[in-house]
C-alpha cells in the first residue's frame, strides 16, 4: 500500500481517536483512580478491538456483524452493565488516609474484558473504516500485507493518542493529595464512567 494512502488513513484516525468519546472517558476515569500502570490490560484490549473492528470492515464483514446483530447487543449491554458497575464503585470507594494502602486492582483479565466491551460494544468504530477506508484503498483488493499494514498504521495511532490522554490523566491524578479532592476525583470519574456507558447504551 503506498504511504499517502496510509498517512491519510493515519491523519484520520488522529482526528477521530483524538476526540473524547466513550472509550476515551472510561480511560481517563479510569487513570484518575487507579493509575496509569493498572490501565495497561484495558488499553490492550481496546487496541485489540479496534482491530477487530478494522478487520471486519476490510473483509467487508459487515454483512456477517449485522448476521449476529444479536450478539453485538449482548456485548455491547453487557458492556454497559459493566461500566456502570465501575461507576458505581468510583462512586462509593472510600478515600484512603494519607499513608494507608491502596484498594487492590481489578485483575489484568477483568480490566481487558472490561476494554473490549467497551470497545465492541462501539460499533460506530466498523462505521468509520467502513466511510474512510473505500476512499483510500481498494477493499475488493486488498492484500494480507496491505491489511497488515493498516493494522499496523492504527497499532501506532491509537497508542500515541491513548497513552497521551493516560499520561495527561496521570498528571491530573498527582494533583489529587487531599482526601476532599480524592473524593471528588473518585465522583468525577465516576460520573465520567457512567457517560460512557450512556454513550453506548444509546448508540
Amino acid at each position: 500500500m503506498d504511504l499517502t494512502s496510509l498517512l491519510i488513513f493515519a491523519g484520520a484516525l488522529v482526528v477521530s481517536a483524538g476526540s473524547p468519546g466513550p472509550s476515551i472517558a472510561a480511560l481517563v476515569a479510569r487513570v484518575l483512580t487507579r493509575g496509569v500502570r493498572d490501565v495497561l490490560p484495558f488499553l490492550a484490549a481496546m487496541w485489540v478491538g479496534e482491530a477487530i473492528w478494522l478487520s471486519l470492515a476490510i473483509f467487508g464483514l459487515a454483512v456477517v456483524a449485522q448476521s449476529f446483530h444479536l450478539a453485538f447487543v449482548v456485548i455491547k449491554w453487557a458492556g454497559v452493565a459493566y461500566l456502570l458497575w465501575l461507576a458505581w464503585k468510583m462512586w462509593t470507594a472510600p478515600v484512603a488516609e494519607e499513608g494507608a494502602a491502596l484498594p487492590k486492582s481489578d485483575s489484568p483479565i477483568k480490566l481487558f474484558l472490561a476494554g473490549m466491551a467497551v470497545t465492541l460494544g462501539n460499533p460506530k468504530i466498523m462505521v468509520f473504516y467502513l466511510a474512510l477506508l473505500p476512499t483510500i484503498v481498494d477493499l475488493g483488493a486488498v492484500t494480507v500485507l496491505g491489511w497488515a499494514e493498516l493494522t499496523a498504521t492504527m497499532a501506532v495511532v491509537l497508542i500515541a493518542v491513548d497513552l497521551g490522554w493516560a499520561f495527561a490523566a496521570a498528571q491530573a491524578r498527582r494533583l489529587l493529595r487531599s482526601p476532599r479532592a480524592t473524593r471528588i476525583a473518585n465522583r468525577v470519574s465516576a460520573t465520567a464512567m457512567a457517560g460512557a456507558a450512556g454513550a453506548i447504551a444509546t448508540r
